[in-house]
């Protein structure tokens, strides 16, 4: 088999239009040839390039056209449930067509939308995506998007989503209870989860990503939530905390947790499925403290 030629740039790599490359004189043979993937109709890429969804339609995009809702989101590494994944969100501002294409699930913006540059294409602000998101989330999901938003990441704050909020509209119900649980520190979504349920099941509201220290001052560790008032910590062990290292370290850290009268309760995804029994050692920890109250 006669190896295919190679493309001109800017059709070396990425993903690009076919009525581009003809434009640009490549032969038409030249775009049926098996090298070359048809992600989706009217685009082609190299066949060992790995293209999403998302990294197929950027060529696609009209200047009034961009990403948004769960797929801006997505981009801006917010966690989503798998639900929601399955379809890409493009948003027309304005009047013109919007983009309807198999996969696609297409909206209508104002004309005035708020978006911005990134990954290589245009598409919804941190923002204005967690407010679109209040359309296909629950409140836990839109919270745990709010919580990776305005967390390490730093892309906004929590006055920012409040801004995004459009008032009258029939999802702002959703985003305002969303808005009240917002908090700046979590740091994955399963931190997220815990944190409401640790709060729906009694307990008092844990400060987030909290470092320890002992009475001279030197630093044992940071946890995900604890009430210093109590010396009570609550760690989720994602699966990261099984590797060897992690492992160790946590077993060091909890040494001197320990030798300085910190009771950790550690809770694992098996128990965001069933949280009773964390939850009882929970409350014995908090009930330790108040008999040595």
């Amino acid at each position: 088999m006669v190896k295919p030629r190679p493309l001109p740039e800017p059709f070396a790599a990425g993903a690009f239009l076919v009525r581009d490359a003809l434009a640009a004189g490549v032969d038409p043979g030249r775009l049926r040839r098996l090298d070359l993937q048809r992600p989706v109709h009217g685009v082609r890429v190299r066949a060992e390039e790995d293209v999403t969804m998302v990294g197929a339609l950027m060529p696609l995009l009209r200047s009034d056209q961009f990403f948004s809702h769960t797929t801006a989101a997505g981009l801006w590494g917010a966690p989503l449930p798998q639900r929601v994944q399955l379809g890409v969100h493009v948003s027309t501002a304005g009047h013109a067509a919007l983009m309807r294409r198999p996969g696609v699930i297409g909206h209508r913006a104002a004309a005035d939308v708020a978006t911005t540059m990134a990954f290589g294409a245009r598409l919804s602000t941190p923002e204005r995506s967690w407010w679109e998101c209040a359309s296909v989330l629950t409140v836990r999901e839109l919270v745990a998007v709010g919580d990776a938003l305005v967390g390490r990441a730093g892309l906004t704050t929590i006055d920012g989503l409040a801004a995004a909020l459009l008032r009258g509209h029939r999802y702002v119900t959703v985003a305002r209870a969303a808005l009240e649980l917002v908090r700046v520190g979590a740091e994955s979504a399963m931190e997220t989860w815990f944190r409401l349920a640790v709060v729906d099941a009694g307990f008092p509201e844990p400060e987030l990503n909290v470092d320890v220290h002992d009475a001279d001052g030197v630093f044992l560790g940071r946890v995900d939530m604890a009430w210093p008032e109590f010396r009570i910590a609550f760690e989720y062990d994602g699966d990261h905390h099984r590797e060897r290292e992690v492992f160790r370290h946590d077993h060091r850290r909890d040494n001197g947790f320990v030798v300085n009268d910190w009771l950790v309760v550690h809770a694992t995804a098996l128990d965001a499925a069933r949280p009773a029994l964390v939850f009882e050692r929970l409350r014995q920890a908090f009930e330790a403290r108040r008999r040595g109250a």
